[in-house]
C-alpha cells in the first residue's frame, strides 16, 4: 500500500495536469489493522541425570524437572492502513478529468487484489535442550568392575570341603555409583586447580601456560557439573500478531503466551496478551447542502482511540491509534475531486 500511495504522490506531483481514462473504478474504505511485535525469551532447562544426588555428594540441592519458560521482554504496536474488501464502491469518471481522484489512495481507498504489506515472513526453530548433551560426560565411563566370592567343594582326605573363589565381574554401574565418580571427579579437578594456581605441584606452569591451564579445568569442571545442575539454554523469539477491530468490539485476545512459546489467539492454553480499543466521540458535523444529484464519492472519518495492550493483569503499552472502522462513513461530490 505505501508503494501505491507513493507512485499516486509522483504522478501528481510530476504530471498535474493529466488526464485518466473514462470508465469505472472500484475502490474500498480503508481499515486499520494493528500488528503487534512481541520478542520473547526463552528457557529451556535439561535437569542432570544424577540431580537426585547433587545433595549427598556436593551439598547443594538441583533441579530435577524438566522445564520451559517464556518471558516477554517487549512489545511494538504499530497500526497499518489497508483496504476493507467488505466495503466497496463502484464510481465512473467523466472524460478527460483530472486523476486527482487518485490522492484518494494514499488513504487506501484503492483495493489492489496483490496488496502486500511489506512486513517480512519468517519462522525459527528455537534450540532445544536435550537429555543427549550428557552423553560421553562421565568421567569414568559407564561399566565398573565387581568382585564377588564363590564357593567351591574340594575333595581331601577327610571329606570335601567348601574353599572361597574370587571371581571379577564387569558390571553396569547404579546411578549411585556413577553421582559418586563425577562428584569425585570435581573435586579433584578443584584441588589440581589450586595446587596450579598455588605453586603447590611438580609442574611448572608460567605465563600463558598457567592461565591455559587453569581455563581447561575450570572447563572440565563446569562440564561434570551439568551431570546433576543440568544445563540452561536462552534464545530470543520474535513473532507478529494482526488484530483487525470489529465495529462494536473493544478487547481482542491477539496471542497467548504459554509453555510452547508464543502462540496464536486461536490456542486455548496460555496466558492472553489483549488489546483493548476506546474510541473517543466524534463530533456531529454541520449541515450540508443538498447534493442529491451529484456523484457522491464515500470516504471514511477514522476515530481515535485509545489502545492498550494487558498482560497477566499489568499494563504493557497505551498509544492513540485512529481506526477508520471506528469512524464514521460520509460522502463528497465528485465534481469537487475532477477538474476538466
Amino acid at each position: 500500500m505505501k508503494r501505491l500511495s507513493l507512485l499516486c504522490f509522483l504522478l501528481l506531483a510530476v504530471l498535474p495536469e493529466a488526464r485518466a481514462q473514462a470508465g469505472a473504478v472500484v475502490y474500498s474504505l480503508p481499515r486499520t489493522t494493528v500488528c503487534l511485535t512481541v520478542e520473547a525469551r526463552r528457557e529451556a532447562f535439561t535437569a542432570g541425570p544424577y540431580a537426585a544426588y547433587a545433595q549427598k555428594y556436593l551439598g547443594v540441592a538441583a533441579r530435577t524437572k524438566n522445564e520451559t519458560s517464556y518471558t516477554l521482554l517487549s512489545v511494538t504496536l504499530t497500526p497499518y492502513v489497508e483496504a476493507d474488501p467488505d466495503v466497496r464502491y463502484t464510481i465512473s469518471i467523466p472524460e478527460r478529468s483530472s486523476i486527482t481522484f487518485l490522492q484518494l489512495c494514499s488513504q487506501g481507498l484503492v483495493a489492489m487484489a496483490d496488496n502486500y504489506t511489506g512486513k517480512p515472513a519468517a519462522w525459527r526453530f528455537a534450540s532445544q535442550a536435550g537429555a543427549e548433551r550428557f552423553e560421553g560426560v562421565d568421567p569414568q565411563g559407564n561399566l565398573g568392575h565387581e568382585t564377588t566370592t564363590l564357593y567351591k567343594a574340594v575333595r581331601t582326605d577327610e571329606g570335601y570341603e567348601r574353599v572361597p573363589v574370587t571371581q571379577d565381574n564387569v558390571v553396569e554401574k547404579s546411578p549411585d555409583r556413577k553421582a559418586a565418580d563425577a562428584a569425585a571427579t570435581i573435586f579433584n579437578l578443584r584441588e589440581k586447580r589450586q595446587q596450579i594456581a598455588t605453586g603447590d605441584t611438580d609442574a611448572t606452569f608460567s605465563g600463558e601456560a598457567l592461565q591455559a591451564a587453569i581455563d581447561e579445568l575450570t572447563r572440565l569442571e563446569e562440564r561434570y557439573l551439568t551431570l546433576f545442575y543440568g544445563i540452561r539454554e536462552e534464545s530470543i523469539e520474535i513473532k507478529h500478531f494482526d488484530v483487525t477491530p470489529v465495529p462494536g468490539t473493544q478487547r481482542y485476545t491477539a496471542l497467548r503466551v504459554s509453555d510452547q512459546g508464543l502462540q496464536p489467539a486461536s490456542v486455548t492454553e496460555g496466558k492472553p496478551v489483549t488489546l483493548e480499543f476506546q474510541a473517543e466521540p466524534l463530533k456531529t458535523p454541520e449541515a450540508a447542502s443538498d447534493r442529491s444529484k451529484e456523484i457522491p464519492v464515500h470516504y471514511r472519518i477514522p476515530a481515535i482511540t485509545r489502545c492498550r495492550v494487558n498482560y497477566d493483569g499489568q499494563l504493557l503499552l497505551e498509544s492513540r491509534v485512529p481506526v477508520y472502522q471506528f469512524g464514521e462513513e460520509s460522502t463528497l461530490p465528485l465534481n469537487s475531486l475532477l477538474t476538466k
